[in-house]
């Protein structure tokens, strides 16, 4: 359903009218696509620098677990260009480890320390005249590991097998909290059935388009910091990084863009990165700045949680829950990172999501592993949450023999007990569920589509269709998170609650009106929205109303809770400047009804007048009203205050700290979304198509129905991804193996089929305007609708994501048949060596030459010096055993290794063995080639075979850009081989744009 737009033209009033049509409501295209579209507006990147300043670049570790036994940094600093390399022994000196959520003896430093626990994990940082300057020192910085066994699993973790990340914890399970609302057992033991599940959610990122930023600087004489990032809150994080760099919160200037290239809450994890440039700032004595790329970004920056959850629920026989009893286990990562444990506890109130559950026992655990800490991530704790509750739904309709549309009907909060007080202490707010549920069906048409599963499934089609219904939280409670702690330890650390909103809206000395808010815009539209809500307020056009986007701790209104996170901004952010607006018209109010000699009462607000209500035509100017106070301050009334400005802080009523029996409202209103899903599973190729989908929404009220519309459209695309398509992939031993968008797979636009949107309105009673969060639901909901669809499909159980044909394929394919006995098996793709990328391949090469002439090639060392792609130097180390510097670039990364290299086997003229291992700020890389040497009648045929293994970032580039590029560097060699041997050389040509595209893609050799 697509809402009408009209042009602002059309809506505003004319000036000078008595009346003005309200604005919000409206579908106003945004104000801020002009900009954004013609390349003017301004994102970190494209903001000044201040003179002097550093470009740092950032050396990672290769490893997932591995003790740090030395660092050697002095080549890199006595290259020309480089200010400083700074160090874990920097970040001793000038921070202290971030805090941690949990009571748990874990430290978590900027720069690693003592050992690395994820690959990509940060081990020094370059600072040079420009970033190419500090790429190529990286080279040059030598560290010397020594490997650890990794986990990276949470059934590793729970095992307790592995060797802990953390020796001071003693175990890979950080904290354990068990919680109890009601009687489970009770229900349990009274149930006609008890129906379990076990499903695993898995880690993916949202990937917006403008990775992090960082410009900080150090004022020795103030000991202060200042910093201007694109970091997207929450604002509690800000103590977090003062107290790393060992200041007070005043000490740390934090100041934002005016806009910011997509977040969906991955702009959090910038946090670090923030202290690690404040630390350079300092070290070397001139601004700093660093620019996140792509790589870095998936390799290290953050993701959402992996979830493990056990359900059992206490089931009637008409499929009503009457009990449920879920343990939740959370992959954190590496280290517990602020804001986390927030994506296992900011649903806490909503549980039991949408439905009447009246009895829950909870078990929530946090693991870490060898793998990136995790983060806010669109949705965050959503998306896990509902894929296992809904799935368990699912399951219970096929068990009991119910159709699921059923199951989901029965067990909805009914109307009529709005507002609802879930079992663990979320107050539902509003809405009719049945009835938005009955509104999708009708109007989405699900007779329909139940007719063309009908069919599909007579001729032989695999056609499913999948339900969910759930509750979507906004506005967090910032006490929710203090639920990791025991009513004990929360006694002692002091009560935690609330979600301060802040806003200012000011009038200048020709009435002009500017809103500046404590939440920086990520596509959610800030400038428009806020401009419809003043706009409203002061009966002006939107063109009248000016919205400041950028922010700044020193100057702006602003508290922990302030950022642009958890659906804040129609409910609270919006809501608070409507009341900052409010408040100041009433004192314009005031200062007009001295004027035109009547009540404050009587005063009225529209049309870019102000005027009696009784009498339109006594009226002044709204400029002329809102410039008294900065013109004629002397002639205000006694007693009234100049009406220039207004700042208001909002915090919602109903979030209170949680109770000694762990009772939190973790929100501050809920929205409900109900979905329907079709898809068609194609047999031979077990591709996953979307046939329709629907989504329900009720958001409270709808402030801006085509921004509405935008933000489900963003979330269902994330979702799509996150259902088929998304995962981060890691070697067993911790490598990172999704560093592209070659091989971590985002959908594009043609893989994303546009849903009908339909909605209803019902007004949270909790917020000033009525207005809920909508931004993130389907990213909550559309996963698990998909999967319920497609094990509808299939008749299976679906217990994991992506559903990707190679995962369905597995389901539904029957096992191969065993090789006859005696049949030479296919060699494997495996590595020869443990860990990292593995890499394999053969071929042949006719070279015009003899075998010996081949063989005395390859034995002297210049010819073989030469013979390497990118050797800049070979020496002879020992008998047939040299030392190389080789420069090697794959795809969007370039390094320097030192490797060994060695020939063995050796067979003249016949046959040998090459072998090499290397290390470079890239990661490392070893393997062995076997080479057979073959008369033939036009020379000798080369025959080679070789297995390899790859790690850090070149094992993160993608396994289609190595194998590409595997196949261009062999393709070098024999060339050059061939070359020198007397045949004719390669014609050097200037590949075309499109061939550069290709092998960058790793699509062309």
């Amino acid at each position: 359903m697509t809402a009408l737009t009209k042009a602002p033209s059309e809506i505003a009033p004319a000036a000078g009218a008595p009346a003005s049509a309200a604005l919000i409501g409206q579908p106003i295209p945004r104000l801020e696509d002009a900009a954004i579209l013609t390349g003017q507006a301004r994102y970190t990147d494209d903001l000044p620098v201040k003179p002097g300043t550093l470009h740092a670049a950032i050396l990672r570790s290769p490893h997932a677990h591995a003790e740090i036994l030395g660092i050697d940094v002095q080549a890199a600093c006595a290259m020309k260009g480089v200010s400083a390399v700074v160090t874990g022994e920097d970040a001793k000196r000038f921070a202290a480890p971030f805090l941690v959520g949990v009571r748990a003896q874990m430290e978590h430093w900027c720069l690693a320390v003592d050992r690395v626990r994820y690959a990509g994990e940060p081990v020094a940082v370059v600072l040079a005249d420009d970033r190419y300057l500090a790429e190529d020192a990286l080279d040059r910085i030598e560290v010397r590991y020594r490997p650890l066994p990794v986990v990276m699993s949470i059934d590793q973790a729970l095992s307790g097998d592995g060797e802990p990340l953390h020796p001071a914890v003693g175990s890979n399970i950080v904290n354990t909290r068990p919680f109890s609302y009601g009687d489970v057992n009770a229900a349990l033991k009274a149930a006609e059935h008890r129906i379990s599940a076990t499903v695993h959610y898995p880690r993916n990122s949202c990937t917006p388009m403008e990775c992090f930023v960082v410009m900080a600087d150090y004022d020795r004489a103030d000991g202060a910091y200042e910093v201007l990032s694109n970091f997207s809150g929450p604002f509690a994080i800000h103590p977090v990084m003062a107290k790393a760099l060992k200041v007070p919160g005043s000490k740390l200037r934090l100041k934002l863009p005016p806009n910011s290239g997509g977040s969906f809450g991955n702009k959090q994890a910038v946090f670090p990165y923030i202290v690690i440039m404040g630390v350079c700032a300092r070290v070397a004595g001139r601004p700093v700045k660093w620019v996140e790329d792509r790589l870095e970004h998936l390799m290290a920056a953050t993701s959402a949680t992996a979830r493990r959850t056990d359900l059992e629920a206490a089931v009637s026989g008409d499929g009503r829950i009457l009990g449920l009893r879920m343990e939740q286990t959370d992959d954190v990562g590496a280290y517990l990172r602020a804001p986390e444990p927030a994506s296992l506890y900011r649903n806490h109130g909503n549980l039991t999501g949408a439905y009447r559950i009246p009895a829950l026992d909870v078990v929530n655990r946090l693991a870490v592993t060898n793998k990136t800490p995790t983060g806010l991530n669109r949705g965050f704790g959503g998306g896990q949450l509902y894929f296992a509750i809904e799935r368990l739904m699912h399951r219970i309709a096929v068990t009991l023999g119910l159709d699921p549309l059923d199951v989901i009907r029965r067990n909805l909060v009914p109307a009529a007990e709005m507002p609802y007080t879930t079992a663990s202490g979320g107050i539902l707010d509003s809405g009719d569920f049945q009835a938005a549920v009955e509104a999708a069906i009708a109007d989405g048409g699900l007779d329909d589509l139940k007719t063309r599963r009908d069919r599909a499934r007579a001729e032989g089609r695999l056609y499913g269709i999948g339900y969910a219904a759930i509750v979507e939280p906004s506005i967090s409670n910032m006490g929710y998170i203090t639920t990791v702690l025991t009513a004990d330890e929360r006694r002692k650390a002091g009560p935690k609650n609330g979600a301060q909103a802040s806003a200012t809206v000011s009038v200048d000395p020709t009435g002009g009106v500017t809103v500046t808010v404590a939440s920086a815009p990520q596509g959610q539209g800030h400038r428009t929205v806020l401009s419809q809500v003043v706009a409203d307020v002061f009966g002006l056009r939107l063109g009248d109303i000016a919205v400041n986007t950028e922010f700044d701790t020193a100057k702006d209104a602003w508290s922990i809770a302030a950022g642009n996170y958890s659906s804040r901004f129609a409910g609270a952010v919006a809501g608070t400047a409507h009341i900052a607006a409010t408040r100041l018209r009433d004192k314009l109010a005031k200062l007009a009804a001295s004027q035109l000699n009547v009540t404050p009462e009587d005063i009225r607000f529209a049309g870019g007048r102000v005027f009696a209500a009784g009498n339109p035509d006594n009226s002044l100017s709204f400029s002329r009203v809102a410039a008294a106070g900065h013109w004629s301050p002397g002639t205000l009334p006694d007693g009234t205050e100049a009406a220039l400005r207004e700042t208001a802080f909002w915090t919602p009523p109903p979030l209170k700290a949680p109770t000694e029996s762990d009772v939190i409202n973790s929100s501050a209103c809920y929205g409900f979304v109900f979905d329907i899903c079709a898809v068609e599973i194609d047999p031979v190729t077990a591709q996953v198509r979307i046939d329709k989908y629907v989504t329900m929404h009720d958001a409270g009220r709808i402030l801006n129905p085509l921004m509405v519309e935008g933000q489900i459209l963003g979330a269902f695309a994330h979702a799509v991804g996150t259902a088929l398509y998304e995962e981060y992939a890691y070697g067993s031993d911790g490598r990172f193996l999704s560093g592209t968008f070659a091989d971590y797979l985002v959908p594009t636009a043609c893989e994303v089929p546009v849903p009908l949107m339909l909605h209803r309105e019902s007004p949270s009673p909790f917020t000033p305007l009525g207005a809920k969060g909508v931004g993130e639901g389907n990213s909550m909901s559309t996963p698990v609708c998909i999967a319920n669809a497609v094990a509808d499909a299939l008749g299976l159980e679906i217990s994991t994501l992506p559903l990707t044909p190679a995962r369905i394929a597995a389901l539904i394919e029957k096992p191969e048949v065993a090789k006859p006995a005696g049949m030479a098996a296919v060699p494997s793709k495996a590595p020869a060596t443990a860990g990292g990328r593995g890499l394999r391949g053969e071929g042949s090469r006719t070279v015009p030459a003899s075998p010996e002439q081949v063989w005395a090639i390859l034995l002297d060392p210049k010819e073989l010096a030469a013979l390497l792609p990118g050797c800049d130097a070979l020496d002879l180390a020992g008998p047939n055993a040299y030392r190389a510097e080789v420069v090697v670039g794959i795809g969007p990364v370039r390094a320097r290794y030192v490797a060994e290299v060695e020939l063995t086997d050796l067979d003249p003229p016949r046959a040998l063995t090459l072998s090499g291992r290397g290390s470079s700020a890239l990661g490392f890389g070893e393997g062995s080639g076997h080479v057979t040497l073959e008369a033939a009648a036009d020379g000798t045929r080369v025959v080679y075979r070789y297995d390899a293994a790859v790690g850090g970032k070149v094992a993160a580039v993608g396994g289609r850009m190595l194998d590409s590029a595997t196949r261009m560097l062999i393709g070098q060699f024999f060339d050059r081989l061939i070359a020198r041997a007397g045949g004719p050389a390669a014609v050097e040509t200037s590949p075309s744009l499109l061939t550069r595209l290709l092998r960058l893609l790793g699509l062309r050799p």
